[in-house]
């Protein structure tokens, strides 16, 4: 998974634009952490922090600086950290790197020795100090593009064409690699600096570096730096929070006090509506939040409907409303891509026609080959069964929506093999469970599934979407 599907991923998952800035900094090491060895003390603290907020934040950024301050075992202590943050949340290192001679063997070290995902720049050399980065797939780079100290304005607002020096920056750094290799990093608490950035590269994402987030302007900050979905913008923690001794409770605030802010700016003038909880859990669940943005769209609707295979049930599960809700649907294929990535395949099947958006998804997003079996022949033109490219013999994943009776799915499924294909894996969003994944093994395939329907049930009547009796209609069917 390259490093924006990560970050994605992890800013869905933990409904936060968090990152934590993991810095060894001895003037900043909480005072129930002074050991003999400042080494121990510091490593302590920092493990404590990932352990904290690693659900909270959607990225980790180790500044290199301080690692290095600290000698040979500070660039232990670095390795040891990024050894002990989840493989499922980001890594930026913040290095600033600056020196065109290095820049090979510097990506090298960052991206093949220590593995992070994304590398901070300064690039006063230009493009030939950016390409050694941007050669690695799945990696990204963030070009520092302007600072708030006092006499960085003298280069940076020094203007030519009318357009200040830090804005050509950021015009030239477009053309160097793709939204999804390069964003831009801003530092300070300028709200204006922030805006005129995001104003020149809507499409980009932005590290911001500031202290804004205890201050009453976070707002317009935020107004500032979230692109029109409400995104696009990384938001610091700021370090006296990460010293308290309870840090994921204060974190846990300001997450929720940059979610509120957001939804109130996404008010004034979305593209698309941005969903956010309205609810407390006390224990985690993995897709709950899926599960209320899935009721709240209406793709849960009570009443009898007559299902594919005939049955009448009395409520409707509708699936296709998430191709209009951009947040939505990114979860989703998210949530397949977690199950797919773990599985044996050649090649990703959809079957026509409400999954076929949701294999395309996946097939974009894990750079995987897509065919699917046609529902009905057509009478002109080449007239195939299976459409897209495929060599017989290859293993081929389903991919389908709701799993009731599992008839068409197989049916899928026996057309790919009738091809010469093989498949063994099955993979859907909803299981409705009823004993359906063992007539999908006694066929010969596994089934795998996103969630399960007394799953849904469950959170739904917890959150209060539901009443008891809707609740026993799902557990009836």
């Amino acid at each position: 998974m390259n490093f924006f599907d990560k970050l994605l991923v992890a800013t869905e998952r933990n409904q936060s634009l968090l990152y934590v800035a993991l810095d060894p900094d001895p003037d900043s090491l909480p005072q129930r952490y002074a050991s003999d060895n400042r080494l121990t003390g510091l490593r302590d603290w920092l493990h404590d922090i990932i352990t904290e907020t690693a659900d909270i934040v959607c990225a980790y950024k180790p500044t290199l600086g301080y690692y290095q301050a600290l000698g040979p075992a500070g660039l232990e202590l670095l390795e040891d950290i990024l050894q002990l943050i989840p493989e499922n949340v980001p890594v930026i290192l913040d290095a600033k790197h600056s020196d065109l001679n290095t820049s090979t063997v510097f990506a090298r070290m960052a991206f093949e020795r220590w593995g992070v995902d994304a590398c901070t720049l300064s690039p006063f050399a230009g493009l030939d100090h950016v390409a050694p980065f941007l050669v690695y797939p799945g990696k990204a780079v963030f070009i520092l593009c302007a600072t708030a100290n006092f006499s960085g304005a003298e280069l940076q607002e020094y203007s030519l064409k009318d357009l200040p020096w830090y804005l050509q920056l950021v015009q030239a750094a477009k053309n160097w690699g793709t939204p999804e290799q390069l964003g831009l990093e801003v530092m300070g608490s300028i709200p204006d600096v922030v805006g005129k950035v995001r104003k020149n590269a809507p499409e980009r994402l932005i590290l911001w570096l500031g202290d804004v987030v205890k201050r009453e302007d976070l707002g317009e900050i935020l107004a500032a730096g979230l692109n029109e979905n409400g995104e696009g913008l990384l938001v610091p923690v700021p370090a006296d929070l990460l010293a308290e001794e309870r840090c994921s409770e204060a974190v846990q605030r300001l997450r929720d006090t940059v979610n509120i802010k957001r939804l109130e700016i996404m008010r004034e003038g979305p593209s698309c509506e941005l969903w956010l909880p309205d609810v407390c859990f006390l224990q985690h669940q993995a897709h709950r939040d899926l599960i209320l943005q899935l009721f709240d769209i209406g793709c849960i609707t009570f009443g009898d409907h007559v299902q594919a295979s005939g049955a009448i049930f009395p409520y409707y599960i509708d699936l296709r409303k998430i191709i209009s809700q951009p947040q939505i649907f990114h979860q989703i294929v998210g949530a397949y891509a977690e199950i797919l990535e773990v599985l044996e395949y050649d090649r990703i099947a959809g079957i026509p026609y409400g999954s076929l958006p949701t294999a395309t998804g996946l097939a974009l997003r894990l750079e995987k080959p897509m065919i699917f079996p046609r529902k009905e022949v057509k009478a002109h033109g080449a007239k195939r069964v299976i459409e897209g490219n495929f060599v017989e013999g290859e293993k081929i994943v389903v991919v389908d929506d709701i799993l009731i009776s599992g008839k068409s799915v197989m049916e899928g499924a026996q057309k790919l093999k009738a091809a010469g294909l093989e498949v063994e894996d099955i993979v859907v969003f909803i299981d409705h469970e009823k004993g359906v994944k063992d007539r999908l093994r006694e066929n010969g395939y596994r089934g795998h599934s996103v969630l399960k329907i007394s799953e849904i049930a469950e959170t739904l009547y917890q959150a209060g979407r539901i009443d008891s009796q809707q609740y026993q209609l799902f557990v009836d069917y």
